[in-house]
């Protein structure tokens, strides 16, 4: 297999791995925090900013992931 063949399977692994692991982390994080609020609704307060940290964080390694395939793509000439 050529080297190029090789980077460009890593990358879109990387990506496409990446971008599922994190679509389940927010979805399952959403999940609970409103099931939370829906069980508690005046813990809501208390819940939102914990959830949009969350969230930002899971999606920074999404775009981590993104940063790393860009840097190891094959290179066209």
């Amino acid at each position: 297999m050529e080297v190029n063949a090789v980077l460009g399977l890593a990358a879109a692994l990387t990506i496409s791995s990446a971008a599922i692991g994190g679509a389940i982390a927010q979805g399952k994080a959403a999940s609970v925090a409103l099931e939370g609020i829906a069980r508690n609704p005046a813990a809501a307060d208390k819940l939102f900013t914990p959830m949009i940290i969350a969230l930002a964080l899971i999606e920074s390694l999404v775009i981590y992931a993104f940063v790393i395939a860009f840097l190891i793509k094959p290179v066209v000439a």
